[in-house]
């Protein structure tokens, strides 16, 4: 069999190869790892060819496919296409051909792709379908109410390398009662500067200067960078700006998380944000920002003094 991975998610990647692991019953010495951007696509494919002396099965796992997209990336070798093209159309059936391609999307123009698609198992693993189902395998075996789990999703927000990392961090304290509570959530867990960033937005859009202004007291003395913060703000008005557009002209959320790349969460938060504001006011914030961007990076501005200005005169 060939299966194709393809995506940004390692996290993703890595449960769907657990996963071929785990069905076949394949121990570490049935796999065998080649790195396209450094090893020879040809002797990974005699490998593959080779019947297994110990197994039923045996996994050849090809990472780095950049061959298959549409990457211009410097240094890589370049590989003998033609040969997987003729591997697809005899693949021993003893071996299971595993491609990882770390990147966005496939080159669908190729030949190669195509035939892939047509004889192997094709997966996108860019985000999760269902992240509510994602959350709750996370703490299989654990009580944690709805709330709660909201809760860590908030702080935690949603990158799957972060959320895993956090998630194990919290069953680790709860080993004994098996149970996470809120309390636990907000002792334990990591609050991403995004989240910061949200919060920070809302008390610009309900006018909560002093609020506004202790918030960013706090993300200065956790050491965040104002430049970040500039680049953050500008990043997340943006997105708050071309997610209101697209909802406007008949977008849905899921059509604009794809449309943008980015996870449908951080939409539906961005378009409960855009509620709040005026397209022309979003691009003026838009404006102020790129000019305090310019003026700290040419220091004509003190960047602590400058981000402040920029909040007291919301």
């Amino acid at each position: 069999m060939i299966y194709v991975f393809y995506g940004k998610e390692q996290v993703l990647i890595q449960k769907e190869l657990d996963k071929i692991q785990k069905e076949n019953h394949l121990a570490e010495l049935d796999i065998t790892e080649y790195s396209l951007d450094t090893d020879s696509l040809k002797n990974g494919l005699e490998d593959a060819e080779t019947v297994s002396f110990f197994q039923e099965k045996k996994m050849v796992l090809f990472t780095n496919c950049f061959f298959l997209t549409a990457s211009t990336k410097k240094g890589l070798i370049e590989q003998p296409v033609t040969l997987l093209e003729e591997y697809i159309e005899h693949e021993n059936p003893s071996t299971i051909l595993v491609l990882v391609v770390p990147y966005e999307k496939l080159d669908e123009r190729k030949k190669i792709v195509k035939a892939l698609r047509q004889k192997g198992i094709v997966k996108e693993c860019n985000q999760v379908s269902n992240m509510n189902a994602y959350l709750k395998e996370l703490f299989q075996g654990y009580q944690i109410s709805k709330g709660t789990l909201s809760l860590f999703q908030e702080r935690v927000g949603v990158h799957l390398e972060l959320l895993e990392q956090e998630a194990e961090k919290l069953k680790m304290a709860a080993w004994d009662q098996k149970e996470i509570t809120e309390e636990l959530v907000d002792q334990l867990t990591i609050q991403t500067i995004d989240l910061d960033i949200f919060a920070l937005i809302e008390a610009i859009v309900t006018k909560q200067k002093k609020k506004a202004m202790e918030m960013l007291e706090e993300m200065l003395k956790r050491g965040e960078e104002p430049i970040m913060i500039v680049i953050m703000l500008a990043n997340q008005f943006r997105m708050i700006y071309q997610a209101k557009e697209l909802y406007q002209s008949g977008y849905t959320e899921k059509d604009i998380a794809s449309t943008l790349g980015i996870h449908p969460y951080r939409i539906k938060k961005a378009l409960e944000k855009g509620r709040r504001f005026e397209n022309e006011r979003l691009l003026s914030l838009l404006d102020q920002l790129a000019s305090l961007d310019y003026q700290i990076k040419s220091s004509t501005i003190n960047k602590r003094l400058g981000l402040e200005l920029f909040l007291l005169g919301l």
